[in-house]
């Protein structure tokens, strides 16, 4: 008896339509699950930093499913996006008061500019539209400070270490230097910067840092090891402390949240959202890896992501003051 079945049926797709969107919802889904135990594995770290796009592409995968009446299914993705969303919504919540102060805030600029972007002449832009007191700029090379020079001429006070390796350094101010040096936290061998500064409000401390990316177990280590050893650092400020960089790292990483705890740091985001600044190409992707940390003793006034400058990295920046408590030593 011949099989009335066309041959071409044995090859068919078996998941179609429903199928495969249910098949999508579970691949987020356990990638979401798999964030949760970071620690571990640094592949699981890396599906720790998705979490807006695990409650979207859940949630909306659960709605969708209703349409076929799969209800079992429906609820499972809408408990996976209920529970990334419980990780974010902590973002939105704890604004600080705003402080009392007199005169302009301080303001600093964080930016990694990228070494091999070409725009060198949009990061100047942005430099001279919100003319910060305090720059930080990441991965710059000599061709970099050489193109910003003209853009930097008001800077009278600068620390740098251009390299080649993206992870060169440079820190600018318009107020002096009671005292900086260039740090190498942990292992890695890439520099960091820490610097008292005499603001028109009183001393300062700045830290910058750049730790690796987490691509591969070996660099995973090494910045985790660079985020944990930030503390000691922190801890021998004697003037209020403000921390930038790409930390190469999301606020729902365990060793984020281990920062901000053991150096006592308060994150400049919170009550703000998630404000994700890389990658600056793809909206749907972006999180936040560039932050600004604060101690007591300084107080943030506003906080906002810059524009496009070409880099894969959105720049931040931060008004801020020194509360009348912080104006003298707080540690």
């Amino acid at each position: 008896m011949k099989s009335e079945h066309n041959s071409t049926d044995f090859f068919r797709p078996r998941l179609q339509g429903w199928g495969l969107l249910t098949a999508a919802g579970a691949v987020a889904g356990a990638a979401s699950v798999l964030g949760f135990f970071g620690p571990l594995h640094w592949l699981f770290d890396l599906c720790s930093h998705f979490r807006v796009q695990y409650f979207l592409g859940l949630g909306g995968v659960a709605l969708l499913l209703l349409i076929p009446r799969q209800r079992k299914s429906a609820a499972l993705f809408g408990a996976l996006a209920a529970a990334n969303l419980a990780v974010i919504l902590p973002l939105y919540i704890g604004r600080p008061a705003a402080p009392n102060f007199t005169g302009p805030p301080l303001r600093a600029l964080l930016a990694n500019v990228e070494s091999s972007n070409p725009h060198k002449d949009r990061v100047a832009a942005v430099l001279r539209q919100h003319n910060p007191d305090i720059i930080v700029l990441e991965e710059v090379n000599s061709a970099w400070l050489s193109a910003l020079r003209p853009a930097l001429v008001d800077y009278k006070y600068a620390l740098t270490d251009p390299r080649d390796d993206n992870f060169g350094i440079a820190l600018f101010s318009k107020f002096p230097f009671a005292h900086a040096q260039m740090l190498y936290i942990g292992d890695a061998e890439v520099p960091s910067i820490l610097a008292e500064i005499e603001t028109r409000q009183g001393t300062c401390t700045l830290l910058a840092t750049h730790p690796l990316p987490p691509a591969g177990r070996d660099y995973t280590r090494l910045r985790n090891d660079q985020l944990a050893q930030v503390p000691r650092w922190v801890r021998r400020a004697t003037s209020p402390l403000l921390l930038l960089g790409d930390l190469n790292v999301s606020p729902w990483c365990p060793s984020f949240r281990r920062l901000l705890r053991e150096a006592d740091l308060r994150d400049s985001a919170q009550g703000l959202g998630v404000c994700p600044t890389w990658p600056s190409f793809n909206l749907l992707l972006r999180i936040p890896l560039d932050h600004c940390l604060y101690s007591a003793g300084l107080a943030i006034v506003n906080r906002q992501t810059g524009p496009d400058v070409g880099s894969d990295h959105l720049p931040v920046i931060v008004d801020f003051v020194l509360a009348p408590e912080g104006r003298s030593a707080v540690h």
